[in-house]
């Protein structure tokens, strides 16, 4: 183990540091900056190397967390890197954007702050690129299959990983102009630039990924022409159709799904385009959602200069602590300040919609009341607390509610669940043969750290509908994960 006294030794949880916010909302650069490794190897020492660690179990991943905590201590970077690559392929994604399930899992955290895991998880992966120990890992044998991977995600990118260095033919279809998915053009820069993810794509590209950007499966080419193209084909495209709010004057301009947002400001930092569509510079600004995705709008609309950002939950403000009924090593709803709402901004609770006010058909404001939760646990508006609050720019994040588009079922017959994703079995597969769904596509809007495990377990499927068998790592069968099946 790291250290025997390690956790009785140091007592003090010791985060990545941040930079001032003075500084960092003047350009849109991560926030968070690498800390001194002598920092790193303390913290990794907290490790207890438990007789049963349950922070395997709350990594979907299955991540051999106390393994590689004791070979940082150590100072054994490569192995370190090497331990982390055998159950994630993308670590410096998870150790920036992932909300650290493993964490509320220490037994450590029990009665201390738990152990830093996902700055280590960080520190691995910029200690791989930094000296050099991420290789590209070319197959040992070709195989004369093909595969289609259509999306650029984490999910589809994982899958793409997984095979290509199984020996497959793989090209990763996007629609967008650059690949990327989610990781390009939904996450801010200042939570993941996106010069980690081009380093990334180049590794995959020297592997033999093969991507294809600019072309819209069900569009361009059909998702028939793609069958028969391809021996198989995998379906990461996400759960793209945002959530909306059907509410009196839901029609006046102004209102926006934050992934569009996000998406218009990551293209504009990035080059892709010359200017905003979607500026809020000196205007008043309301998010609805009080998630990662409402978050990032804040930081967003912080640093294009808007006037107030006020940031509106149907619920209730969640505990500081743990509360009983999501005992250790459950993952608990807790209160957490985001950096973006360090940064400024208004955070009210208990705040129902009850319409967007317009003139002349553009938004003025937002008709809020107080939340009232009725006996049977629905929530509405409580009658007599409505107010108006000024707003020239509303950001629905309020989740998505699946595919945003039907071709599927149109062109092959694919079938849909209940909540609008690609229906599957146990194997990942759809109810047409050879054609597989993961990540959001297959289990509905989830964590990074969920796609990239169910495109590792996609490949093994995919693997072994091909071949007969599979080498691939097989994570937990989708029926122990609690998600609609075909």
């Amino acid at each position: 183990m790291a250290n025997p006294r390690g956790f009785l030794e140091v007592t003090t949880r010791q985060d990545r540091p941040k930079r001032p916010v003075p500084v960092r909302i003047m350009d849109y650069r991560e926030v968070q900056v690498r800390p001194n490794e002598a920092v790193i190897r303390q913290q990794t020492s907290r490790c207890m190397d438990c007789g049963v660690p349950f922070c395997h179990a709350g990594c979907p991943l299955g991540n051999l967390i106390p393994e590689w905590n004791d070979l940082v201590w150590r100072g054994r970077t490569r192995e370190a890197v090497e331990r982390m690559h055998a159950t994630n392929n993308f670590p410096e994604f998870t150790g920036r954007v992932c909300p650290a399930p493993c964490e509320s899992s220490c037994v450590l955290g029990i009665n201390q702050p738990a152990v830093t895991i996902k700055q280590a998880e960080y520190s691995i992966g910029e200690a791989g690129f930094a000296e050099n120990l991420i290789e590209p890992i070319l197959p040992a044998r070709m195989l004369d299959k093909t595969v289609a991977v259509v999306g650029s995600g984490p999910a589809g990118l994982a899958a793409a990983q997984q095979l290509t260095q199984a020996g497959f033919t793989v090209a990763v279809f996007e629609r967008d102009s650059k690949i990327g998915g989610l990781l390009r053009y939904g996450i801010p820069d200042f939570k993941l630039e996106k010069s980690v993810v081009e380093r990334r794509l180049a590794v995959m590209e020297e592997e033999g990924t093969r991507f294809r950007p600019g072309i819209n499966i069900g569009t361009d080419i059909t998702w028939d022409e793609l069958r028969r193209r391809y021996d198989a084909v995998i379906v990461a495209t996400g759960a793209t159709a945002p959530r909306l709010l059907d509410i009196p004057g839901a029609e006046l301009s102004g209102i926006y799904p934050a992934m569009d947002y996000l998406k218009d400001t990551n293209r504009f930092v990035s080059g892709e385009s010359s200017s905003l569509s979607i500026d809020v510079t000196g205007k008043n600004v309301i998010v609805l959602g009080g998630g990662d995705t409402g978050s990032d709008c804040i930081g967003t609309a912080v640093r294009q200069g808007a006037a107030s950002i006020t940031t509106l939950a149907i619920g209730e403000q969640p505990p500081l602590e743990r509360s009983d009924s999501e005992p250790w090593p459950m993952f608990p709803k807790v209160f957490e300040v985001s950096s973006s709402h360090e940064e400024g901004g208004e955070l009210r609770y208990l705040a129902s919609t009850v319409e967007f006010v317009g003139e002349n058909g553009a938004l003025t404001g937002l008709k809020v009341a107080k939340t009232q939760y009725l006996s049977d646990g629905r929530r509405v508006p409580e009658p007599g607390t409505e107010h108006v609050i000024p707003a020239d720019v509303v950001f629905l994040a309020l989740g998505f509610t699946g595919q945003d588009s039907r071709t599927l079922e149109e062109q092959i017959g694919a079938c849909y669940d209940k909540r609008s994703n690609v229906a599957r079995d146990e194997n990942y597969m759809t109810n047409v043969p050879g054609v597989f769904s993961c990540g959001d596509a297959g289990r509905g809007q989830s964590l990074v750290v969920w796609a990239i495990a169910e495109g590792r377990a996609t490949a093994a499927a995919v693997e072994r509908y091909l071949t007969g068998s599979t080498f691939l790592p097989e994570p937990v069968s989708p029926h122990d994960r609690g998600f609609t099946l075909l």
